[in-house]
Protein backbone atom coordinates (compact mmCIF):
# COMPACT_ATOMS: atom_id res chain seq x y z
CA UNK A 1 0.00 0.00 0.00
CA UNK A 2 2.46 2.25 0.50
CA UNK A 3 4.03 2.44 -3.27
CA UNK A 4 0.42 4.12 -3.44
CA UNK A 5 1.30 7.04 -1.63
CA UNK A 6 2.64 10.00 -3.03
CA UNK A 7 7.02 9.59 -3.02
CA UNK A 8 8.09 12.52 -0.71
CA UNK A 9 11.43 11.76 -0.95
CA UNK A 10 12.28 15.53 -2.36
CA UNK A 11 11.48 16.66 0.39
CA UNK A 12 14.89 15.88 2.23
CA UNK A 13 16.06 18.27 0.18
CA UNK A 14 15.92 21.61 1.92
CA UNK A 15 15.87 24.17 -0.88
CA UNK A 16 12.96 22.10 -2.05
CA UNK A 17 11.07 21.87 0.74
CA UNK A 18 10.68 25.25 1.57
CA UNK A 19 9.32 25.81 -1.63
CA UNK A 20 7.11 23.61 -1.02
CA UNK A 21 6.11 24.69 2.05
CA UNK A 22 5.73 28.23 1.37
CA UNK A 23 3.29 27.21 -1.74
CA UNK A 24 1.40 25.59 0.81
CA UNK A 25 0.26 28.57 2.49
CA UNK A 26 0.28 31.10 -0.92
CA UNK A 27 -1.65 28.74 -3.00
CA UNK A 28 -4.35 29.23 -0.74
CA UNK A 29 -4.52 32.53 -0.95
CA UNK A 30 -4.01 33.04 -4.61
CA UNK A 31 -6.71 31.07 -5.19
CA UNK A 32 -9.15 33.50 -2.87
CA UNK A 33 -7.75 35.85 -6.26
CA UNK A 34 -8.88 33.19 -8.63
CA UNK A 35 -12.26 32.60 -7.13
CA UNK A 36 -12.89 36.38 -6.31
CA UNK A 37 -12.17 37.89 -10.01
CA UNK A 38 -14.94 36.00 -11.71
CA UNK A 39 -17.41 36.43 -9.41
CA UNK A 40 -17.02 40.14 -9.12
CA UNK A 41 -16.79 40.12 -12.48
CA UNK A 42 -20.36 38.66 -12.55
CA UNK A 43 -21.78 40.50 -10.02
CA UNK A 44 -21.19 43.24 -11.45
CA UNK A 45 -22.26 42.63 -15.07
CA UNK A 46 -24.89 39.27 -15.11
CA UNK A 47 -22.81 38.23 -18.29
CA UNK A 48 -20.19 35.38 -18.71
CA UNK A 49 -18.68 36.99 -21.83
CA UNK A 50 -17.14 39.21 -19.06
CA UNK A 51 -15.84 36.59 -17.19
CA UNK A 52 -14.59 35.00 -20.26
CA UNK A 53 -13.27 38.33 -21.17
CA UNK A 54 -10.94 38.32 -18.19
CA UNK A 55 -9.09 35.47 -19.90
CA UNK A 56 -8.43 37.62 -22.58
CA UNK A 57 -7.00 39.77 -19.89
CA UNK A 58 -4.68 37.51 -18.74
CA UNK A 59 -3.87 35.79 -21.89
CA UNK A 60 -1.42 38.50 -23.54
CA UNK A 61 0.59 39.13 -20.29
CA UNK A 62 0.82 35.55 -19.98
CA UNK A 63 2.18 35.15 -23.20
CA UNK A 64 4.78 37.88 -23.81
CA UNK A 65 6.16 37.74 -20.32
CA UNK A 66 5.67 33.28 -19.75
CA UNK A 67 8.42 33.68 -22.61
CA UNK A 68 10.87 36.40 -21.79
CA UNK A 69 10.24 35.52 -17.97
CA UNK A 70 11.75 31.74 -19.14
CA UNK A 71 14.70 33.37 -21.12
CA UNK A 72 15.58 35.63 -18.02
CA UNK A 73 15.44 32.55 -15.73
CA UNK A 74 18.00 30.93 -18.24
CA UNK A 75 20.11 34.34 -18.12
CA UNK A 76 20.36 35.47 -14.30
CA UNK A 77 20.28 34.40 -10.86
CA UNK A 78 16.93 32.37 -10.52
CA UNK A 79 16.76 32.87 -6.89
CA UNK A 80 16.77 36.75 -7.62
CA UNK A 81 14.47 36.40 -9.76
CA UNK A 82 12.07 34.66 -7.53
CA UNK A 83 12.43 37.54 -5.29
CA UNK A 84 11.41 40.10 -7.69
CA UNK A 85 8.20 38.47 -9.11
CA UNK A 86 7.30 37.39 -5.83
CA UNK A 87 7.66 41.16 -4.48
CA UNK A 88 5.28 41.73 -7.83
CA UNK A 89 2.92 39.61 -7.03
CA UNK A 90 2.65 40.81 -3.75
CA UNK A 91 2.05 44.39 -4.64
CA UNK A 92 -0.46 43.38 -7.60
CA UNK A 93 -2.29 41.46 -4.82
CA UNK A 94 -2.27 44.67 -3.10
CA UNK A 95 -3.89 46.88 -5.66
CA UNK A 96 -6.90 44.35 -6.21
CA UNK A 97 -7.67 45.03 -2.69
CA UNK A 98 -7.22 48.31 -2.68
CA UNK A 99 -9.87 48.75 -5.94
CA UNK A 100 -12.68 46.39 -4.10
CA UNK A 101 -11.92 47.84 -0.66
CA UNK A 102 -12.78 51.68 -2.57
CA UNK A 103 -15.77 50.28 -3.66
CA UNK A 104 -14.85 51.63 -7.52
CA UNK A 105 -17.09 48.52 -9.38
CA UNK A 106 -15.12 49.26 -12.49
CA UNK A 107 -15.04 45.96 -14.60
CA UNK A 108 -11.54 47.57 -16.25
CA UNK A 109 -9.97 48.17 -13.33
CA UNK A 110 -10.69 44.64 -12.45
CA UNK A 111 -9.35 43.67 -15.92
CA UNK A 112 -6.41 45.80 -15.74
CA UNK A 113 -5.23 44.85 -12.28
CA UNK A 114 -5.45 41.15 -13.23
CA UNK A 115 -3.21 41.25 -16.45
CA UNK A 116 -0.68 43.26 -14.14
CA UNK A 117 -0.88 40.01 -11.50
CA UNK A 118 -0.33 37.79 -14.53
CA UNK A 119 2.68 39.69 -15.86
CA UNK A 120 4.47 38.88 -12.18
CA UNK A 121 2.97 35.41 -12.47
CA UNK A 122 4.10 34.40 -16.08
CA UNK A 123 7.79 35.12 -15.27
CA UNK A 124 7.79 33.25 -11.69
CA UNK A 125 6.38 30.30 -12.67
CA UNK A 126 9.05 28.95 -15.13
CA UNK A 127 11.83 30.00 -12.66
CA UNK A 128 10.31 28.46 -9.97
CA UNK A 129 9.94 25.10 -12.12
CA UNK A 130 13.39 25.32 -14.40
CA UNK A 131 14.91 26.26 -10.57
CA UNK A 132 13.90 22.35 -9.24
CA UNK A 133 15.98 20.52 -11.36
CA UNK A 134 19.23 21.63 -9.98
CA UNK A 135 17.93 21.28 -6.79
CA UNK A 136 16.73 17.19 -7.33
CA UNK A 137 18.33 14.69 -9.14
CA UNK A 138 16.69 13.62 -12.23
CA UNK A 139 14.98 10.31 -10.86
CA UNK A 140 13.31 12.58 -7.97
CA UNK A 141 11.21 14.71 -10.18
CA UNK A 142 8.31 13.00 -11.36
CA UNK A 143 7.83 12.63 -7.60
CA UNK A 144 8.38 16.27 -7.01
CA UNK A 145 6.29 17.50 -10.01
CA UNK A 146 3.56 15.45 -8.10
CA UNK A 147 3.77 16.95 -4.60
CA UNK A 148 3.89 20.24 -6.59
CA UNK A 149 0.73 19.68 -8.46
CA UNK A 150 -0.96 18.34 -5.42
CA UNK A 151 -0.30 21.55 -2.71
CA UNK A 152 -1.52 23.45 -6.29
CA UNK A 153 -4.38 21.43 -6.52
CA UNK A 154 -4.76 21.36 -2.28
CA UNK A 155 -4.91 25.47 -2.53
CA UNK A 156 -7.36 25.24 -5.68
CA UNK A 157 -10.04 22.92 -3.19
CA UNK A 158 -9.04 25.13 0.01
CA UNK A 159 -9.31 28.41 -1.52
CA UNK A 160 -12.84 28.37 -3.13
CA UNK A 161 -14.49 26.58 -0.01
CA UNK A 162 -12.80 29.16 2.22
CA UNK A 163 -14.16 32.22 -0.46
CA UNK A 164 -17.54 30.85 -0.40
CA UNK A 165 -17.55 30.53 3.77
CA UNK A 166 -16.61 33.63 4.04
CA UNK A 167 -18.65 35.83 1.34
CA UNK A 168 -21.65 35.17 4.23
CA UNK A 169 -19.75 37.15 6.59
CA UNK A 170 -17.06 39.54 4.71
CA UNK A 171 -17.12 41.06 1.14
CA UNK A 172 -14.87 40.55 -1.84
CA UNK A 173 -11.82 43.35 -0.68
CA UNK A 174 -11.18 40.95 2.53
CA UNK A 175 -10.20 37.68 -0.12
CA UNK A 176 -7.68 40.13 -1.98
CA UNK A 177 -6.57 41.10 1.15
CA UNK A 178 -5.48 37.83 2.68
CA UNK A 179 -4.32 36.73 -0.96
CA UNK A 180 -1.87 40.05 -0.27
CA UNK A 181 -0.60 38.40 3.12
CA UNK A 182 0.26 35.01 1.69
CA UNK A 183 2.49 36.62 -0.89
CA UNK A 184 4.56 37.98 1.42
CA UNK A 185 5.76 34.57 2.28
CA UNK A 186 7.63 33.47 -1.00
CA UNK A 187 9.56 36.87 -0.69
CA UNK A 188 10.65 35.78 2.94
CA UNK A 189 11.56 32.01 1.32
CA UNK A 190 13.35 32.93 -1.85
CA UNK A 191 15.78 35.17 0.47
CA UNK A 192 16.73 31.66 2.03
CA UNK A 193 17.15 29.87 -1.07
CA UNK A 194 20.61 29.07 -1.77
CA UNK A 195 21.83 30.99 -5.17
CA UNK A 196 21.28 29.52 -8.58
CA UNK A 197 23.52 31.32 -11.13
CA UNK A 198 22.82 30.67 -14.65
CA UNK A 199 24.37 27.90 -17.26
CA UNK A 200 25.34 30.55 -19.26
CA UNK A 201 26.04 33.97 -17.94
CA UNK A 202 24.29 36.72 -18.95
CA UNK A 203 22.79 35.24 -22.09
CA UNK A 204 18.98 36.05 -23.18
CA UNK A 205 19.30 39.65 -21.07
CA UNK A 206 18.76 42.87 -22.49
CA UNK A 207 17.73 42.26 -26.57
CA UNK A 208 19.15 39.03 -26.10
CA UNK A 209 16.05 37.93 -24.38
CA UNK A 210 14.33 37.52 -27.92
CA UNK A 211 16.78 35.90 -29.67
CA UNK A 212 17.06 33.86 -27.11
CA UNK A 213 13.41 32.88 -27.07
CA UNK A 214 13.85 31.91 -30.33
CA UNK A 215 16.66 29.49 -29.95
CA UNK A 216 14.25 27.90 -27.80
CA UNK A 217 11.06 27.75 -30.16
CA UNK A 218 14.16 26.22 -32.64
CA UNK A 219 14.89 23.53 -29.97
CA UNK A 220 10.89 23.22 -29.97
CA UNK A 221 10.32 22.57 -33.60
CA UNK A 222 12.87 19.96 -33.55
CA UNK A 223 12.00 17.87 -30.65
CA UNK A 224 8.31 16.28 -31.48
CA UNK A 225 7.90 14.68 -28.05
CA UNK A 226 8.20 18.20 -26.11
CA UNK A 227 6.05 19.63 -28.70
CA UNK A 228 3.03 17.40 -28.82
CA UNK A 229 3.41 17.67 -25.09
CA UNK A 230 2.26 21.20 -25.30
CA UNK A 231 -0.31 20.35 -28.19
CA UNK A 232 -2.62 17.89 -26.68
CA UNK A 233 -2.78 20.17 -23.39
CA UNK A 234 -3.64 23.28 -25.51
CA UNK A 235 -6.25 20.84 -27.13
CA UNK A 236 -7.35 19.53 -23.54
CA UNK A 237 -7.56 23.08 -22.04
CA UNK A 238 -8.41 25.77 -24.58
CA UNK A 239 -11.89 23.02 -25.48
CA UNK A 240 -12.40 21.84 -22.19
CA UNK A 241 -12.14 23.70 -19.47
CA UNK A 242 -15.70 25.22 -18.08
CA UNK A 243 -14.52 27.30 -15.58
CA UNK A 244 -16.03 30.59 -16.97
CA UNK A 245 -19.29 28.74 -17.18
CA UNK A 246 -19.59 28.17 -13.29
CA UNK A 247 -20.79 31.47 -12.18
CA UNK A 248 -23.66 31.24 -14.62
CA UNK A 249 -24.47 27.17 -14.02
CA UNK A 250 -24.44 27.82 -10.58
CA UNK A 251 -26.92 30.45 -11.05
CA UNK A 252 -29.16 29.39 -13.54
CA UNK A 253 -28.30 25.46 -13.49
CA UNK A 254 -28.08 24.33 -9.75
CA UNK A 255 -30.09 27.91 -8.54
CA UNK A 256 -27.49 28.97 -6.67
CA UNK A 257 -27.98 33.20 -5.75
CA UNK A 258 -25.64 35.73 -8.15
CA UNK A 259 -23.31 36.42 -5.82
CA UNK A 260 -22.16 31.88 -6.08
CA UNK A 261 -22.30 31.29 -2.33
CA UNK A 262 -21.06 27.49 -1.92
CA UNK A 263 -22.15 26.57 -4.77
CA UNK A 264 -19.89 27.88 -7.13
CA UNK A 265 -17.14 27.20 -4.17
CA UNK A 266 -17.96 23.60 -4.45
CA UNK A 267 -17.65 23.82 -8.49
CA UNK A 268 -14.16 25.59 -8.26
CA UNK A 269 -12.78 23.16 -5.87
CA UNK A 270 -14.34 19.92 -7.18
CA UNK A 271 -11.41 19.54 -9.82
CA UNK A 272 -8.58 19.75 -7.32
CA UNK A 273 -10.32 17.61 -5.01
CA UNK A 274 -9.74 15.36 -7.81
CA UNK A 275 -6.43 16.20 -8.37
CA UNK A 276 -5.33 16.15 -4.66
CA UNK A 277 -6.74 12.19 -4.91
CA UNK A 278 -4.50 11.86 -7.75
CA UNK A 279 -1.73 13.11 -6.20
CA UNK A 280 -2.04 11.58 -2.75
CA UNK A 281 -2.34 7.97 -4.79
CA UNK A 282 0.60 8.54 -7.11
CA UNK A 283 3.15 6.60 -5.91
CA UNK A 284 3.02 4.29 -8.88
CA UNK A 285 3.94 8.03 -10.61
CA UNK A 286 7.72 7.00 -11.23
CA UNK A 287 6.92 3.38 -12.19
CA UNK A 288 5.57 4.54 -15.72
CA UNK A 289 7.59 4.22 -18.50
CA UNK A 290 5.07 4.70 -21.33
CA UNK A 291 4.88 8.65 -20.03
CA UNK A 292 3.04 9.75 -23.37
CA UNK A 293 0.53 7.20 -23.64
CA UNK A 294 -0.22 7.94 -20.26
CA UNK A 295 -0.69 11.76 -21.24
CA UNK A 296 -3.09 11.02 -23.94
CA UNK A 297 -5.12 8.25 -21.93
CA UNK A 298 -5.49 11.28 -18.94
CA UNK A 299 -7.20 13.76 -21.31
CA UNK A 300 -9.01 11.21 -23.08
CA UNK A 301 -10.50 10.96 -19.38
CA UNK A 302 -10.35 14.13 -19.01
CA UNK A 303 -12.84 15.42 -21.91
CA UNK A 304 -15.16 12.51 -21.24
CA UNK A 305 -15.96 13.98 -17.71
CA UNK A 306 -16.45 17.49 -18.78
CA UNK A 307 -18.73 15.87 -21.67
CA UNK A 308 -20.47 14.61 -17.98
CA UNK A 309 -20.21 17.96 -16.38
CA UNK A 310 -22.06 19.41 -19.28
CA UNK A 311 -25.34 16.89 -19.22
CA UNK A 312 -25.43 17.20 -15.81
CA UNK A 313 -26.13 21.05 -15.44
CA UNK A 314 -28.57 20.51 -18.43
CA UNK A 315 -30.32 18.44 -16.48
CA UNK A 316 -30.11 19.65 -13.44
CA UNK A 317 -33.59 21.36 -13.46
CA UNK A 318 -36.06 20.33 -11.41
CA UNK A 319 -33.43 17.92 -9.92
CA UNK A 320 -30.74 20.34 -8.76
CA UNK A 321 -29.53 18.63 -5.33
CA UNK A 322 -28.96 15.55 -7.47
CA UNK A 323 -27.28 16.67 -10.33
CA UNK A 324 -25.41 19.17 -8.53
CA UNK A 325 -23.87 16.24 -7.36
CA UNK A 326 -23.37 14.05 -10.54
CA UNK A 327 -21.56 17.20 -11.80
CA UNK A 328 -19.20 17.38 -9.18
CA UNK A 329 -18.38 13.67 -9.22
CA UNK A 330 -17.60 14.65 -13.11
CA UNK A 331 -15.76 17.66 -12.19
CA UNK A 332 -13.31 15.63 -9.76
CA UNK A 333 -12.69 12.98 -12.32
CA UNK A 334 -11.77 14.98 -14.66
CA UNK A 335 -9.08 16.97 -12.00
CA UNK A 336 -7.54 13.63 -11.08
CA UNK A 337 -7.08 12.73 -14.83
CA UNK A 338 -5.48 16.54 -15.19
CA UNK A 339 -3.18 16.27 -12.48
CA UNK A 340 -1.65 12.93 -14.16
CA UNK A 341 -2.03 14.29 -17.27
CA UNK A 342 0.18 17.72 -15.62
CA UNK A 343 2.92 15.68 -13.97
CA UNK A 344 3.67 13.69 -16.88
CA UNK A 345 3.97 16.35 -19.15
CA UNK A 346 6.22 18.79 -16.69
CA UNK A 347 8.55 15.51 -16.04
CA UNK A 348 8.88 14.97 -19.91
CA UNK A 349 9.76 18.21 -20.13
CA UNK A 350 12.48 18.54 -17.63
CA UNK A 351 13.89 15.27 -18.48
CA UNK A 352 14.65 16.28 -22.17
CA UNK A 353 15.50 19.64 -22.06
CA UNK A 354 19.47 20.79 -21.08
CA UNK A 355 19.69 23.44 -17.98
CA UNK A 356 20.45 26.71 -19.89
CA UNK A 357 16.99 25.81 -22.24
CA UNK A 358 14.97 25.13 -19.02
CA UNK A 359 14.26 28.82 -18.55
CA UNK A 360 12.70 28.91 -22.12
CA UNK A 361 10.81 25.72 -22.13
CA UNK A 362 9.42 25.95 -18.85
CA UNK A 363 8.19 29.82 -19.87
CA UNK A 364 6.15 28.17 -22.71
CA UNK A 365 4.89 25.72 -20.52
CA UNK A 366 3.74 28.07 -18.50
CA UNK A 367 2.41 29.85 -21.67
CA UNK A 368 0.31 26.75 -22.53
CA UNK A 369 -0.31 25.39 -18.72
CA UNK A 370 -2.00 29.07 -17.90
CA UNK A 371 -2.40 30.22 -21.17
CA UNK A 372 -4.79 27.23 -21.94
CA UNK A 373 -7.68 27.95 -19.73
CA UNK A 374 -7.50 31.70 -19.88
CA UNK A 375 -8.20 31.44 -23.31
CA UNK A 376 -10.72 28.86 -22.78
CA UNK A 377 -12.39 31.32 -20.40
CA UNK A 378 -13.00 33.70 -23.29
CA UNK A 379 -14.05 30.50 -25.75
CA UNK A 380 -16.57 29.25 -23.56
CA UNK A 381 -17.24 32.42 -22.28
CA UNK A 382 -18.64 33.03 -25.35
CA UNK A 383 -19.91 29.95 -26.61
CA UNK A 384 -22.44 30.01 -23.55
CA UNK A 385 -23.57 33.22 -24.67
CA UNK A 386 -24.73 31.82 -27.95
CA UNK A 387 -25.52 28.08 -27.64
CA UNK A 388 -25.90 27.60 -23.64
CA UNK A 389 -23.88 26.45 -21.45
CA UNK A 390 -24.89 22.89 -21.76
CA UNK A 391 -23.71 22.66 -24.98
CA UNK A 392 -20.53 24.91 -24.42
CA UNK A 393 -19.60 22.60 -21.39
CA UNK A 394 -20.39 18.56 -22.87
CA UNK A 395 -19.63 19.46 -26.53
CA UNK A 396 -16.21 20.76 -25.47
CA UNK A 397 -15.09 17.54 -23.82
CA UNK A 398 -16.06 15.81 -26.84
CA UNK A 399 -14.21 17.38 -28.87
CA UNK A 400 -10.78 16.86 -26.74
CA UNK A 401 -11.58 13.29 -26.94
CA UNK A 402 -11.67 13.56 -30.56
CA UNK A 403 -8.37 15.99 -30.76
CA UNK A 404 -6.19 14.52 -28.82
CA UNK A 405 -6.61 11.20 -30.58
CA UNK A 406 -5.90 12.37 -33.50
CA UNK A 407 -2.89 14.32 -32.38
CA UNK A 408 -2.11 11.13 -31.08
CA UNK A 409 -2.37 9.39 -34.43
CA UNK A 410 -0.81 11.88 -36.38
CA UNK A 411 2.49 11.78 -34.14
CA UNK A 412 2.91 7.93 -32.76
CA UNK A 413 6.66 9.10 -31.22
CA UNK A 414 5.00 11.31 -28.51
CA UNK A 415 2.59 7.64 -27.27
CA UNK A 416 5.75 5.37 -28.15
CA UNK A 417 7.73 7.96 -25.27
CA UNK A 418 9.66 6.15 -23.09
CA UNK A 419 11.85 7.47 -20.31
CA UNK A 420 15.15 8.05 -21.11
CA UNK A 421 17.74 4.71 -19.60
CA UNK A 422 19.67 7.41 -17.64
CA UNK A 423 18.25 10.91 -16.06
CA UNK A 424 20.83 13.55 -15.75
Amino acid sequence: MARLFADTTPLRTPDFRRLWVAGVITVIGANLTIFAVPVQLYALTHNSAYVGLSGVFALVPLVVFGLLGGAWADAMDRRVLLIITSSGLTVSSLLLWLQAALGLNNVWAVLCLLAVQQVFYAIDSPTRAAAIPRMLPGAQLPAANSLNFTVFQFGAIVGPLMAGVMLRWVDLSTLYMIDTLTCVVPVLVAFRLAPIPPAVGGRGMGFDALRSVVEGFRFLSGNKVVLMSFVVDLIAMILGMPRALFPEMAHQSFGAPIEGGTTIALLAAAMSVGAVAGGVFSGWFPRIQRQGLAVVISIVVWGAAMVGFGVAGGLAHGHTGTMLWIALVFLAIGGAADMVSAAFRSTILQEVASDDLRGRLQGVFTVVVAGGPRLADAVHGAAAALIGTTIAAAGGGALVVVGVLIAAAAVPIFVRYRVPAANP
